[in-house]
C-alpha cells in the first residue's frame, strides 16, 4: 500500500550526483568530471578536492565541454559533463548529435536544474523539452531519477553501462524514500499494485504521484504507481502489463506532454492495447519566475492535479 511508503530524509537530487561521483572517483580511475563553471551548483568540489586531475574545468564553453568529453573516450575515461539541463541540452545539441550520438561516444551527460523546480531563475534557465531532445537521439539513453538516493544509485548505473547517457535531476530539496530500493536501467520500478488506474510518473513527480495515489486509495481506488526512471529505453513489458490489468492511465511529468513521458507511454499503449490516458505536465509553453511550489500550482503538477486526471480517465474508461 502506498500509504506505507516511508519518508527518511529530504534533500536535493542533484546532491544524490554529487555523492554518487564522489564514490565513483574512489571506485573507478577512468572516471573524469568536467563542468561548465558550475562545479558548485553540481556539488563535484568533494570529487574536485580528492580527483584534481581528473577534472576540466571548461568554463562558460558548454560546446566546448561536450568536444572534449567526447575526445577522453577515445583514451578509455569515462567522462561526466555538468551543467544545468538547459545549457546541456538546448545549446550544445549539435555537439552531442554529431559528437556524442552518432559516433556513439561513452559521455554521461548530467544535467541539473531541470523542469519548472529551478524556481526564480525563470524561462531562460528552466528547460521543458530535454527529455523529448534526448530521447529521439539514436542510441541515447535517458534516464530521470525520482529522489536524492535514486539520483546516486543512477549515478553509480551509467558509470558501468557502456554509450551515451543524459541523467536529468534537480535542485529543490524533495522527500527521499527510494533509500536501499534496488535500481536497474531500463526496469520500472513499481511503488504499489492495483487494478483501477496506472500513474505512470518520472523525476520529482514520482512523490507527486505517490501523494494522489495515497488520497485515491483513501477513496477506495486501487491505484498503480509506477517510476519510470529510465525514459529510455522503456520497459515496455512493465509498461504493458500495467494497462492491460488498470485499462487506463494518467502520467506525469515536470516537462511539456510533447515529446516527453507521456508520449512514450501513449506510443507503447496505442501500437499495442489502447486506452484512454490523461497527461499532468506543462502544456506547449514555458515556464517563468516563481518559487518551486507556486510554479508546480499554476502549471497544473501537484498531487491535486493528478488526482483529477485519475477521476477523469477513470471515468472515460467508465463510458
Amino acid at each position: 500500500m502506498l500509504k506505507d511508503i516511508q519518508v527518511t530524509g529530504q534533500k536535493d537530487t542533484r546532491s544524490g550526483f554529487g555523492d554518487g561521483i564522489t564514490e565513483l572517483g574512489r571506485k573507478n580511475p577512468n572516471v573524469v568530471v568536467l563542468t561548465a563553471d558550475l562545479a558548485g551548483s553540481l556539488k563535484i568540489h568533494p570529487f574536485i578536492k580528492e580527483n584534481p586531475e581528473r577534472f576540466v574545468q571548461c568554463g562558460i564553453a558548454e560546446a566546448n565541454m561536450i568536444g572534449i568529453a567526447a575526445g577522453l573516450t577515445i583514451g578509455g575515461k569515462i567522462p561526466f559533463t555538468t551543467t544545468f539541463a538547459n545549457f546541456s541540452t538546448g545549446r550544445v545539441y549539435d555537439q552531442i548529435r554529431q559528437s556524442v550520438a552518432y559516433s556513439g561516444k561513452n559521455v554521461k551527460i548530467c544535467a541539473s536544474h531541470a523542469g519548472l523546480t529551478l524556481g526564480e531563475d525563470g524561462a531562460t534557465h528552466q528547460i521543458l523539452e530535454d527529455i523529448g531532445m534526448m530521447k529521439m537521439l539514436p542510441g541515447m539513453t535517458v534516464v530521470v531519477p525520482c529522489d536524492y538516493s535514486q539520483t546516486k544509485a543512477a549515478t553509480l548505473a551509467v558509470a558501468d553501462y557502456v554509450g551515451p547517457v543524459y541523467l536529468r535531476f534537480g535542485r529543490p530539496v524533495w522527500p527521499i524514500f527510494t533509500e536501499n530500493l534496488p535500481f536497474e536501467l531500463g526496469k520500472a520500478q513499481f511503488f504499489s499494485e492495483g487494478t483501477d488506474v496506472s500513474i505512470f510518473a518520472c523525476g520529482h513527480m514520482v512523490w507527486k504521484a505517490i501523494e494522489a495515489g495515497k488520497a485515491l486509495e483513501e477513496k477506495g481506488l486501487s491505484v498503480e504507481v509506477v517510476n519510470i526512471h529510465t525514459i529510455k529505453p522503456l520497459d515496455e513489458t512493465a509498461i504493458l502489463q500495467s494497462i492491460r490489468k488498470t485499462k487506463c492511465a494518467v502520467t506525469v511529468e515536470e516537462h511539456n506532454i510533447i515529446g516527453g513521458l507521456g508520449d512514450a507511454i501513449s506510443q507503447v499503449a496505442t501500437k499495442n492495447f489502447p486506452i484512454p490516458i490523461e497527461y499532468v505536465g506543462t502544456n506547449d509553453t514555458f515556464g517563468e519566475s516563481g518559487t518551486p511550489t507556486q510554479l508546480l500550482e499554476k502549471y497544473g503538477l501537484t498531487s491535486g492535479h493528478v488526482v483529477a486526471a485519475v477521476e477523469k480517465v477513470i471515468a472515460r474508461k467508465s463510458k
